[in-house]
């Protein structure tokens, strides 16, 4: 819960002459949207959340998102044109699987006066995602952890999930092209989880990375062949359960907007990611219902040792962010990031490739 009360910092202005529209610093960016009084209907309290690309303020019914002007190497927010681009694209891909959540892009203004406004009449100096607030105690992670998920709800998931794959855009992308975006991001994965400051198992860790080389190396024909098929799709790319929000009917968020390449996917690569996270969480049978059902309604399911291989890949990528946290300046939390990356560990391990017999369905 964010102290409302007036400061000295709070209370003093910007001055426009000082500070120039497109030098404003995000601290004051952040402040300001910290604030309950910046908000045309004064919420109770302000909840603010930072990530790794954006600060995110839970302002009574609504949710404000900003962008924080970073720059990676799979996305760049560093300039205020690149940010609104960034929101609107994020909107329009978001109302796919979440039409009645996404309400549109705001501005961010500053006056002339060096105050700062949400939809104000001065210059724009960022830009603002406005959604809906969802009830946190309905989204999936947190219904698997009060143990409150039932049958019906993960049906109408897969149904919606099913919908959304049969009308997503498909993806023009050659099989090298596909393939290779998996070797390059399992040669992130090795520089990581091999990584000798974290003390992983190097016997097990060898044995998972060997086992997505081989299958890429020896049976990259069955990535191929989902090319060549028309399975490759614009799907969502960050299906997880805090992202899924069980009303009636359910909705999706927070898909990966911000590059094109990473959000190119096998359906049943996304659902690998979802089977994952709902195996870490302890609920393995939602993954498991969810991919059979929408393997019979989409009638296109991989092979087992392709899902297999897709869900050990996720595991290996889910490992190495996790550890990534660590290798940041002044890390925190670093025992619950290393026992994440353990749990992917011991799914990838678990799911071991060379126990699935070739040709398997």
């Amino acid at each position: 819960m964010i102290d409302d009360r007036p400061n000295a910092r709070q209370k003093k202005s910007l001055n426009v002459n000082t500070y120039p529209p497109d030098k404003i610093k995000i601290d004051d960016k952040v402040r300001f949207l910290s604030s309950r009084s910046s908000y045309p209907d004064r919420p109770e309290i302000v909840g603010v959340e930072e990530t790794h690309m954006s600060w995110i303020f839970l302002a009574g019914k609504f949710v404000y998102k900003l962008k924080k002007p970073v720059k990676y190497s799979f996305l760049d927010f560093s300039t205020l044109e690149l940010r609104e681009a960034n929101c609107r694209n994020e909107v329009r891909l978001n109302l796919r699987l979440a039409p009645d959540i996404y309400l549109g892009v705001t501005r961010l203004t500053l006056k002339e006066n060096g105050e700062l406004a949400i939809d104000g009449s001065g210059a724009t100096i960022d830009w603002l995602v406005k959604m809906h607030r969802l009830p946190a105690e309905q989204m999936l992670d947190i219904s698997i952890l009060s143990g409150k998920v039932e049958h019906k709800q993960v049906e109408t998931l897969a149904n919606l999930l099913v919908k959304f794959y049969n009308n997503a855009e498909h993806a023009e992308i050659s099989p090298e092209t596909y393939i290779q975006g998996f070797q390059y991001e399992h040669q992130l994965n090795r520089s990581i989880l091999e990584n000798p400051i974290f003390d992983l198992d190097d016997g097990r860790v060898r044995k998972i990375l060997g086992d997505v080389d081989e299958f890429v190396h020896d049976e990259g024909d069955l990535l191929r062949e989902r090319v060549l098929k028309g399975r490759i799709v614009d799907g969502h790319g960050d299906l997880k359960p805090e992202h899924i929000c069980l009303l009636d009917p359910p909705v999706i968020i927070d898909c990966l907007e911000f590059n094109k390449s990473l959000r190119l996917v096998d359906p049943f690569d996304d659902l690998a990611f979802l089977c994952l996270e709902c195996q870490r969480l302890g609920a393995y049978w939602i993954g498991d219902f969810l991919v059979q059902h929408c393997a019979i309604r989409l009638t296109d399911g991989p092979i087992d040792r392709l899902f297999a291989f897709y869900k050990i890949f996720r595991a290996c990528l889910r490992a190495r962010l996790a550890l990534a946290h660590l290798l940041e300046p002044n890390p925190s939390e670093h025992g619950k990031w290393l026992l994440r990356a353990k749990q992917y560990l011991d799914i990838a391990e678990e799911t071991n490739i060379s126990l699935i017999p070739q040709g398997v369905q």
